[in-house]
């Protein structure tokens, strides 16, 4: 993977562990949570999108919001099923295994369906990302059986949701050729659409926004640019390596878990966390 790739990656997950950690502080939140980032993300990418379609080379596309429409079906199942695991497991439980069992799907299809060839130091250094995310989420945990085997059925859920939407964006943004800021912008305001309705009959939306405003502005903001810095890195680099790549996220986010939220562990977090570095190391020159 080439320099640039990669230092969009790992910029993108510094920011992606940060708003996941603001995200797991609104454990009740739901759908209407989920629904109020997406409009701050609408609400500040549109305007940056609009600007972005005056420069871009390329003239607007029917297929550009067909590829949105099915990217904001993709990223809503996303947000409601992680949010949903993380009011009923640890963020160092659902998190892991949400980003390591999701690249791992993204890779094995952009093998088998993409016939992507990453070489065989790129694909070692995937796999060890992959084991060292699961090392992090393995083990025993201080929470209830039942709340632990919760946490461990959404994270895997989400990562399925993560590999759907991964490889459609890859596609997207690659061989349908929509420009990165235009595609996240209109997802992003068809994703609020698509909430709205869900959350207006859960009602206290009010409430929650009065309880919670740091907290929706914060992942409103971060989670778009971390996934523009994704998409532009999807353009540069194979998909099979982009993916594995941006889970430098569960290091810091392990990291979070422990020392900001006093979750337990913080022995096997670290070991993981090498088992991690020493995979992007080897995507890195891959």
């Amino acid at each position: 993977m080439n320099g640039t790739a990669l230092s969009l990656v790992l910029t993108a997950a510094v920011i992606h562990a940060g708003w996941n950690l603001a995200a797991k502080r609104v454990p009740g939140g739901g759908a209407r949570f989920v629904c109020l980032y997406y409009t701050v993300s609408a609400v500040v990418c549109l305007p940056v999108a609009a600007v972005a379609l005056t420069v871009e080379a390329q003239r607007p596309r029917w297929t550009w919001l067909l590829a949105a429409i099915l990217t904001a079906i993709f990223h809503v199942l996303y947000g409601i099923v992680l949010q949903r695991g993380y009011a009923v497991g640890d963020l160092s439980v659902v998190y892991p295994l949400a980003r390591g069992s999701g690249p791992l799907l993204s890779v094995v299809a952009a093998v088998v369906l993409l016939g992507e060839r990453p070489g065989l130091l790129g694909l070692a250094g995937a796999l060890l990302v992959i084991a060292g995310v699961l090392v992090i989420g393995s083990g025993r945990s201080t929470a209830h059986p039942r709340a632990r085997r919760a946490g461990i059925a959404y994270g895997l859920l989400t990562g399925a949701t993560i590999a759907a939407y991964t490889l459609w964006d890859d596609h997207s943004v690659t061989a349908l050729a929509v420009p990165p800021l235009v595609y996240f912008s209109t997802g992003a305001l068809l994703q609020s659409a698509l909430l709205a309705p869900v959350a207006v009959r859960q009602r206290d939306l009010t409430a929650l926004w009065r309880g919670h405003w740091r907290e929706i502005l914060l992942v409103g903001v971060l989670s778009p640019v971390a996934y523009v810095l994704v998409l532009y890195a999807m353009r540069l680099a194979p998909v099979s390596l982009v993916a594995p790549s941006r889970e430098i996220s569960i290091v810091l986010g392990g990291i979070a878990a422990w020392r900001v939220l006093g979750e337990a562990h913080p022995g096997r977090r670290l070991f993981g966390s090498c088992v991690v570095l020493t995979g992007i190391a080897a995507i890195a020159v891959s």
